[in-house]
């Protein structure tokens, strides 16, 4: 079989096309060649996370790669038939767990037989989805297509620190149902956590207090939450939600020291008010998100983003590329679009 050869320096140039590319490699069967992998960052070619993500890949395939050490920049990938099973994976650092996780994710679904994956890493940190994010806006659409799985934490891992674990429960999923967004309705609630990690109780509750003066007077809040989790090192976050007649937006933003709980909220609130003032049915960061799943839906996809990102459209390409799907984005980087994801037949 051909390979699929895959430029990672291009579009947003940093490890989600590696993520993507094994992804598909794994679902459609098809090898691939990776090359300037992250060649425009700081630090260039594969992170303990990245590689993380390549050996998660390898080790549920028994693939054959080639190029699989810290720092390369080319990496050769054939996978073997995804087998089911229960997998512990350990990224040894503060990289993120949700990233490792929707790297398998897609392709355990197909596996035949139910998956069980622990994951031990960050699970907010930045530049990342964070664990909630996961647990509750992306797992959650997941679930209205048809995937069927369930997400657990067991401690938190805020950077530098890590030490994080997650846990997955993957069952297979046959029919998945295309997503139409197009016109999100009227807002239901806007709900959220603030939650702290090895601090006073008054950064937690500073943050909540700070989103709900800045959105109740314009949103229906209900049940934001305040929560103390457990970790190894200290941390905070905070996550608001939307939930709509026809969509949703998830936005949040992580403390770090010497940072006011205050900002850290400023942050969230900024970020979510200007989903709901925009016409998105889909927040920016879960509408990449949403392509690899939406390739395998029993039909054409619809949705309307808040914005394109650049991981968008790196994501198209990289989907594009693979054939398993063709991505349409109709609107300019930064601006709201409408999104058509159509699954080809290979």
């Amino acid at each position: 079989m051909d390979w699929i050869a895959i430029d990672g320096s291009q579009g947003e140039g940093g490890g989600q096309i590696l993520r993507s590319a094994l992804t598909l490699s794994l679902l459609t069967g098809r090898p691939v060649h990776l090359f300037n992998i992250r060649a425009r960052r700081s630090k260039p070619g594969l992170r303990p996370q990245h590689l993380a993500a390549v050996r998660a890949a390898r080790r549920i395939s028994n693939a054959r790669v080639e190029g699989d050490e810290i720092g390369s920049r080319e990496l050769r990938f054939r996978p073997g038939a995804v087998q089911p099973g229960r997998y512990h994976f350990d990224i040894g650092t503060a990289g993120s767990t949700s990233l490792v996780l929707q790297t398998v994710f897609l392709p355990l679904t197909r596996a035949g037989k139910r998956s069980q994956v622990t994951i031990i890493g960050g699970t907010h940190v930045p530049k990342s989805p964070c664990f909630h994010f996961l647990a509750w806006n992306w797992l959650t659409v997941l679930h209205t297509l048809g995937f069927d799985a369930i997400i657990e934490m067991d401690r938190a891992g805020f950077f530098p620190r890590g030490g994080g674990q997650i846990r997955a429960t993957i069952s297979p999923s046959k029919h998945i149902a295309p997503l139409v967004w197009l016109s999100r309705g009227r807002l239901l609630q806007v709900r959220g956590l603030s939650a702290a990690a090895n601090l006073p109780e008054h950064v937690a509750r500073r943050q909540r207090q700070r989103a709900v003066a800045r959105l109740g007077a314009r949103y229906p809040l209900n049940d934001i939450r305040k929560a103390a989790l457990p970790a190894m090192g200290k941390g905070s976050v905070m996550l608001l939600l939307a939930e709509c007649e026809h969509g949703r937006g998830c936005h949040f933003a992580l403390g770090a020291p010497g940072k006011p709980a205050e900002v850290v909220a400023d942050e969230a609130t900024e970020a979510m008010t200007e989903f709901l003032e925009s016409d998105g049915c889909v927040d920016r960061f879960l509408a990449d998100q949403l392509l690899l799943p939406l390739a395998l839906a029993e039909g054409e996809s619809r949705f309307r983003t808040e914005r394109v990102t650049r991981h968008l459209l790196t994501n198209a390409a990289v989907l594009n590329a693979f054939g398993l799907a063709q991505v349409d984005i109709r609107g300019e980087l930064g601006a709201p679009a409408e999104v058509r994801v159509q699954p080809q037949t290979l």
